[in-house]
């Protein structure tokens, strides 16, 4: 047993109405809340945590990137000094990096839509990390979302919006290394070895460390790794 319908020319007239209305209003007052990318880019909050890049002229090498990242998608690269540098394969974007460096050196963007040609690319190393990269871009139009009483709308302007953030920069309180308990102090000189700026040595003569405060960026390493606690950031008021 089949069930036939069957849809007189009136009606069938009145649906072709109805599909034709609805096409000149979405021509004339549009309510789709599709973003025609790349045309179109939605405006992200500033807080949005896209791509990161190092700022090395703040940068301490203080190494708390590299701790705090809970992907370990952050390694350390020896040039000059000690910069970070962020493997892509890995990174979750949490910006936990960026929300506890003490300098501000991390910034953060808003690019999100990154190309690789290789795993391997993703890869970048403290070199790669000092600016962001070139973006090409097709936007002439930012779209958001406006919520209000009386509902939701989708709001086109004709603008770009900037995908580098500027941000305040921390407040910074200058810190330095000093040995609080000098006779504990067992001149393993691991301190030495491990201090990025080359800012503490071993006075022989007296078998003491040496702390040169023009040198020391208060970065801690020392304090992190001394086996007998004896060394303390200092506020240098």
């Amino acid at each position: 047993m089949r069930a036939e319908f069957k849809v007189g020319k009136l009606d069938m007239l009145r649906m072709h109405i109805d599909v034709i209305r609805e096409a000149f209003k979405q021509v004339i007052v549009p309510d789709r809340i599709t973003v025609e990318y790349p045309r179109e880019r939605k405006k992200y909050p500033a807080n949005f945590r896209g791509l990161i890049f190092c700022d090395r002229d703040k940068c301490i090498s203080c190494f708390r990137c590299a701790h705090v990242c809970p992907a370990n998608a952050i390694q350390i690269y020896f040039y000059e000094k000690a910069w970070p540098g962020i493997d892509y394969t890995k990174c979750i974007f949490c910006h936990f990096c960026v929300d506890s460096c003490p300098t501000g050196a991390l910034r953060p963007t808003k690019i999100h839509d990154m190309a690789f040609a290789t795993m391997e690319e993703m890869k970048l190393k403290a070199t790669q990390t000092i600016k962001p990269p070139e973006v090409f871009r097709e936007d002439l139009l930012v779209v958001e979302y406006q919520v209000d009483e009386k509902g939701w709308k989708l709001v086109r302007k004709k603008e770009r919006d900037e995908l580098i953030v500027e941000v305040l920069p921390p407040r910074i309180r200058r810190k330095i290394s000093t040995c609080v308990d000098p006779e504990s102090c067992l001149g393993c000189k691991l301190c030495v070895e491990l201090c990025p700026s080359n800012a503490i040595a071993v006075d022989r003569k007296v078998n003491k460390l040496k702390i040169l405060s023009e040198k020391c960026t208060g970065c801690g390493i020392c304090v992190r790794n001394c086996p007998m606690k004896v060394l303390e950031l200092k506020e240098v008021k």
